[in-house]
């Protein structure tokens, strides 16, 4: 039997949260050891060094990085992000993840994903493109469309996908729509795809409506983060209803208790979802996330409550739309005081169910409606909402554990059947 040694995780480090949980949900399954360690870290590891001639002439040198966590259901998927504080471990931990998101939705991958140190938002178009197309090729002998599909992330969007798609098909001389998801819908993108995120992190929260007996237009929701989740996740309880009476970015957060004005701060959002430049008065992050309200959803980074603030957490329920926002011990925590915590796992899953369907539209050059896309995401998403709050019931555990238990399940039965473990 795996031992669970939660004491010994370390809040900052994501690779160590995601390791810790992974042993308590195999200790739950009664899988072996070899088990866990297969899961732990991904099989393979790429670091990558991109040159990229900057517009004053001067080449710069970008650190890059793709994970594929495990192949034993079918090719690895995850997204791509570009940020200045990425880091190994969180792209191994960020690929991990997506293996458990993709067992728990029923799809036919393994978890990857892939980062580059770089702050996009001081980069022109022009530099940005150079260093897409630059990480393609770095890492071009290991990804395709029946190897590893990546996606967009944090910071990277329909555009950058468009640029790596085009310099994958020069690569491979040859066209390779299927290669990338998350494309323009000109180039064989999916239709509902950029909204898939945050559509499933809304579906997610109608099912926690009906099961807490709360309506959504009776909902205060605190957001954090205005990207491209967060803003249409928050245009859409706008629409539906529910007041949403804070929102934060990068910067900083606003927040009023009679509501915010979405559809005006949508107007005035920058490309990066940075608004609260335009206020003179904002709340810090921090602070953001101990107001009043709801529901709380972290939509923006990980690490974001943790045993040093869950104290001061208010709110009844919990999404986590963001990458491991909330930290085992905290969700111990709320789990202790009554609060709901929906797993990241679980309530972001949208975007790789969208980037699923996108990539078999591409593969059977057949393409859906709108409504076909969004009626199929709703579809899996409340079959893994259901199967993930069984398991919780049964096995009497969180949700979050529960989730865990669902996803490593697939992958831990398509491995033994492999025979790379017993």
């Amino acid at each position: 039997m795996v031992v669970s040694n939660l004491n010994k995780i370390n809040k900052d480090s994501p690779l160590e949260q995601f390791q810790g949980i992974l042993k308590e949900a195999i200790q739950k399954l009664n899988y072996s050891d070899e088990v866990y360690n297969l899961l732990m870290e991904p099989l393979r590891f790429l670091e990558v060094r991109i040159p990229v001639r900057m517009d004053n002439g001067e080449t710069k040198i970008f650190t890059g990085y793709r994970s594929q966590h495990n192949d034993a259901v079918g090719p690895t998927k995850g997204g791509i992000r570009f940020h200045p504080d990425v880091t190994a471990d969180e792209v191994k931990a960020l690929s991990g993840w997506m293996s458990l998101k993709c067992g728990l939705t029923s799809l036919p991958y393994g978890g990857g994903k892939g980062g580059v140190i770089c702050d996009p938002r001081s980069m022109s178009l022009g530099e940005l493109e150079r260093l897409s197309r630059g990480y393609v090729r770095a890492i071009s002998q290991l990804v395709g469309p029946t190897k590893d599909i990546p996606a967009p992330d944090v910071y990277t969007n329909s555009q950058i996908m468009a640029w790596m798609m085009d310099e994958y098909s020069e690569i491979r001389e040859f066209e390779s729509p299927s290669f990338i998801t998350g494309k323009p819908v000109a180039l064989g993108g999916s239709l509902g795809r950029e909204t898939a995120t945050s559509k499933g992190v809304f579906y997610t929260l109608e099912l926690v409506s009906k099961l807490k007996q709360i309506p959504i237009n009776e909902m205060k929701v605190v957001i954090q983060g205005f990207g491209n989740v967060g803003a249409f996740l928050a245009l859409e309880l706008f629409k539906h209803g529910a007041k949403v009476v804070g929102i934060s970015d990068v910067l900083g957060g606003i927040y009023d208790a009679n509501g915010l004005d979405i559809p005006y701060l949508l107007e005035r959002r920058d490309s990066f979802g940075t608004v609260t430049n335009l206020y003179n008065t904002t709340i810090t992050n921090s602070e953001l996330l101990e107001k009043e309200c709801d529901v709380l959803i972290p939509a923006a980074i990980g690490g974001q409550i943790t045993s040093d603030n869950v104290e001061q957490v208010k709110a009844k329920i919990i999404i986590e739309a963001a990458n491991g926002p909330t930290t085992r011990k905290a969700v111990i925590r709320l789990q202790e005081k009554g609060v709901m915590v929906v797993p990241d796992i679980l309530a972001n899953s949208g975007g790789v169910i969208v980037s699923y369907f996108e990539w078999c539209q591409n593969n059977q050059g057949y393409y859906w409606s709108e409504k076909l896309v969004e009626d199929r995401l709703k579809e899996k998403i409340e079959e893994s909402f259901h199967e993930v709050n069984d398991t919780a019931n049964k096995y009497k555990v969180d949700m979050k554990l529960g989730a865990y238990m669902v996803g490593v399940r697939r992958l831990a039965i398509a491995s033994k059947l492999r025979s790379w473990v017993k």
